[in-house]
């Protein structure tokens, strides 16, 4: 879809009439062109996401920028692979670990993946309130069980709206790729979530309209338990807040929407972060903490780990004649393969055991 603006241009009609021609002046209003051949809208977003999980004893807090892409499906059927949940593209993240015993640390990776970003995404297009439908500006609300669930104003082509998503199981609708996680084993505690869009013209509010959107969840619970995080029979929570900014819009051909689906989600070639003009300043603990894991020596840090030697192998030794025939007969006869998951699996199972024994506040030996 184009959008065409004919306002600048000039409609000019020469009069017969005399000897001198006279120019008629008409400003023609904007028109909108529509292509068969676009069909798909696909949308680039800048996101800023502050999550934290913690336990009892110990904490682990992010602050993550990344690019994200959507691919909205169209009105009717398409081969073409569609997302509604943000695809990162590109990012950066910063962490920072405390717990009871004094630890600070930080750095740019950890192995627990507890961030509710990547599932909040672009909610489907929805009819607004009937008594928003007709006017330039106003607000309507839309109560829940037991407080409002959704609140709308409007502001001539503006609209704004917050969502309650705990307040009315009708409010999930604008979190479609969460619906899997309202189980038992998951409590939400808060989960509020905001659009903003423009050019809102019509019924219905679209992704199409949609400038960006943020949202505040806090959880007891994270989809499932977080393998040898903290004391095992401690509960552990997760927060996440987040602001997305539409940066691109733009309706595709199946054939361009089909390169952006081959192409690597992310660690493929390198992409900017834009960071858009109307993001606010990052505070200076944020700016502190970006300072602090950039100084990070991840070389010298990596030289300093010394591996563990149950999961890193054993020391290689020559073999003799005889070993060396012995070798042989056993990978004829497949016997070195069970051998040697029979001594990973007992290498695996008492590495876990240690582990989990640490947790508990016990030393290994015990």
């Amino acid at each position: 879809m184009w959008r065409l603006s004919f306002a600048a241009m000039v409609l000019a009609a020469v009069s017969t009439t005399g000897t001198a021609a006279k120019e008629r002046v008409r400003n023609l209003p904007e028109v909108v062109v529509e292509s068969r051949q676009n069909k798909l809208l696909h949308m680039v977003a800048y996101v800023r996401e502050y999550s934290t999980l913690s336990t009892y004893t110990d904490t682990v807090f992010l602050f993550r920028e990344k690019m994200v892409d959507f691919m909205l499906p169209p009105e009717r059927k398409t081969k073409v692979r569609t997302w509604m949940s943000p695809r990162v593209l590109t990012s950066k993240s910063y962490y920072r670990f405390t717990n009871a015993s004094g630890l600070d640390s930080v750095s740019d990776r950890c192995n627990h993946h507890f961030s509710w970003a990547d599932w909040v995404g672009v909610a489907p297009p929805a009819l607004m309130p009937a008594s928003l439908m007709a006017v330039e500006s106003g607000s309507d609300t839309v109560r829940g069980k037991y407080s409002p669930a959704e609140l709308w104003r409007r502001d001539l082509s503006r609209m704004r709206l917050d969502v309650d998503v705990l307040a009315n199981r009708d409010s999930r609708k604008w979190v479609p790729n969460l619906s899997i996680f309202f189980r038992n084993e998951i409590d939400f505690e808060r989960f509020n979530i905001s659009f903003d869009f423009n050019n809102v013209a019509g019924k219905t509010v679209a992704p199409i309209d949609l400038d960006g959107y943020s949202f505040n969840i806090e959880s007891n619970g994270r989809g499932h338990p977080m393998f040898m995080f903290g004391n095992v029979r401690q509960p552990f929570f997760v927060t996440t807040r987040a602001e997305v900014y539409m940066i691109e819009k733009e309706y595709i051909t199946s054939k361009e929407a089909k390169k952006w689906d081959s192409r690597p989600a992310e660690g493929g070639e390198e992409m900017v972060i834009f960071e858009p003009a109307d993001a606010p300043d990052l505070s200076p603990e944020i700016l502190a903490l970006i300072d602090r894991v950039n100084s990070v020596d991840h070389d010298q840090t990596r030289l300093a780990l010394e591996p563990d030697r149950r999961l890193a192998g054993r020391r290689i030794e020559r073999l003799s004649f005889g070993q060396g025939i012995l070798k042989r007969l056993k990978q004829m006869f497949g016997l070195d393969g069970i051998i040697g998951n029979h001594k990973r699996n007992n290498q695996w199972r008492n590495f876990r055991r240690d582990q989990l024994r640490r947790n508990s506040g016990n030393s290994p030996s015990e």
